[in-house]
C-alpha cells in the first residue's frame, strides 16, 4: 500500500517545492520531501523554544520510563489498575518520542524538511498511540467502576485475561484507525507548495495543501473521529455515573473520600487529553496557530503530565516510589 502511494505522489504530485524548502537538494528529494514550517516566532526565540523543547522531553521521558519501572518491579502494584497505567506510561513516551525530536531538530535546521517516508511514520506513529491510549482511558474507567461498585467480584471481572485483552483491543483499534487515517491522507495530491504550517505531519495541515476534493475525505475522518471517541467517552461517562451513585450512598465522609481519590487521577488524565482534543478540533482552519498550541497541550504536555498527576495524587506508588529510593540509597 505504501509502494502505491508513493507512486501516486510521484505521479501526479506537483515536484514544485516552496521557497522555505532547502533549494540545493535533488529533484526526487523535492518531490517527495515536506517543509514543517513549525511556529511563526523570531529566529532569536528558537533557542529558547528548543531549551522548552528539552526540558518537556527530559520529563516525559524520566517520569513514563520511571512509572513504568515501578510498576513492574513493586509487587503491591501487581494489580490491573497498575497494568493499565504501566500500558499508559508506554504511549505516551511512545507518542511524545514520535513528534518531540523532529520538533527540537527543527529548531536547528535551515530547511526544516522531514522526508516522505518521516512524515508518513510520524502520522501512523501518532494516529496509533493517541487512539490507543483513548480506548485504554475507557479500560482504566470500567476497572474504577468495577472496583467501586462491584468490589467482592473484582478479582472475578478483572481477569489477567480480559486486562490483556483489553490492553490488546486498544492497540488494535489504534493500528487499524491509523492505517485507514494514513491512506486517506497520502493518497491525496498536494499542490506546488510542500510548506506544512505545523510542527509535526498532521492530516488536517496536509489538507489545506493538498488540490484534490476533499469532501469524502472529510466524511470519512468525521465517521473515523465517531466511532472512536464517541464510545470511549460514552464508557467513561457511563462508569463515572454509577461511580458517582454508588459513592453517594457510602455512609462515612472517610469511605467517600477514599473512593473519590482512586477515581480523581484518572479523570484529570481524562479531562486534560480529551480537552485538548477537543480544542484542536473546533479550532477553524483560519487559526493555525491555536491549533498548534491546542497539539502540543496533547501531544508533550498531556504525557508530562500524567505521570505527575498519579505519582502525587496516588498514595501507593509513592511508597512504592520512596521504598524503591530507599533501597537504592542503602545499596550505595
Amino acid at each position: 500500500m505504501l509502494g502505491d502511494t508513493t507512486m501516486f505522489i510521484l505521479l501526479y504530485a506537483p515536484c514544485q517545492v516552496s521557497s522555505m524548502g532547502d533549494k540545493g537538494t535533488s529533484n526526487h528529494s523535492e518531490a517527495t520531501d515536506f517543509i514543517l514550517v513549525g511556529f511563526k516566532v523570531r529566529p532569536e526565540l528558537h533557542t529558547l523554544l528548543f531549551l522548552l523543547f528539552l526540558l518537556v522531553y527530559t520529563t516525559i521521558l524520566l517520569g513514563n520510563s520511571g512509572m513504568m519501572f515501578i510498576t513492574m518491579c513493586d509487587s503491591r502494584l501487581n494489580t490491573p489498575m497498575y497494568f493499565f497505567l504501566g500500558n499508559l506510561s508506554f504511549i505516551d513516551l511512545s507518542y511524545s518520542s514520535v513528534i518531540a525530536p523532529k520538533a527540537m531538530s527543527n529548531f536547528w535546521s535551515e530547511s526544516k524538511s522531514i522526508s516522505f517516508a518521516g512524515c508518513v511514520a510520524q502520522i501512523f506513529l501518532f494516529a496509533l498511540f493517541i487512539v490507543a491510549e483513548g480506548f485504554l482511558l475507557a479500560a482504566m474507567a470500567y476497572d474504577r467502576f468495577i472496583a467501586i461498585c462491584n468490589p467482592l467480584l473484582y478479582s472475578v471481572h478483572m481477569s489477567t485475561r480480559l486486562c490483556t485483552q483489553l490492553v490488546a483491543g486498544s492497540y488494535f483499534c489504534g493500528c487499524i484507525t491509523s492505517v485507514l487515517q494514513t491512506s486517506m491522507t497520502f493518497t491525496l495530491s498536494f499542490c506546488a507548495s510542500r510548506a506544512i504550517d505545523h510542527f509535526y505531519c498532521d492530516s488536517r495541515p496536509l489538507q489545506r495543501l493538498s488540490c484534490s476534493d476533499l469532501f469524502v475525505h472529510k466524511v470519512i475522518s468525521f465517521f473515523l473521529a465517531s466511532i472512536i471517541i464517541l464510545p470511549t467517552i460514552i464508557v467513561i461517562l457511563v462508569s463515572y455515573v454509577y461511580i458517582v451513585s454508588t459513592v453517594l450512598k457510602i455512609r462515612s465522609t472517610e469511605g467517600r473520600k477514599k473512593a473519590f481519590s482512586t477515581c480523581s487521577s484518572h479523570l484529570g488524565v481524562v479531562s486534560v487529553l480529551y480537552g485538548a482534543v477537543f480544542f484542536m478540533y473546533l479550532t477553524p482552519n483560519r487559526f493555525p496557530e491555536l491549533s498548534k498550541l491546542a497539539s502540543l497541550c496533547y501531544s508533550l504536555i498531556t504525557p508530562m503530565l500524567n505521570p505527575l498527576i498519579y505519582s502525587l495524587r496516588n498514595k501507593d506508588v509513592k511508597e512504592a516510589l520512596k521504598k524503591l529510593l530507599e533501597k537504592r540509597t542503602t545499596f550505595h
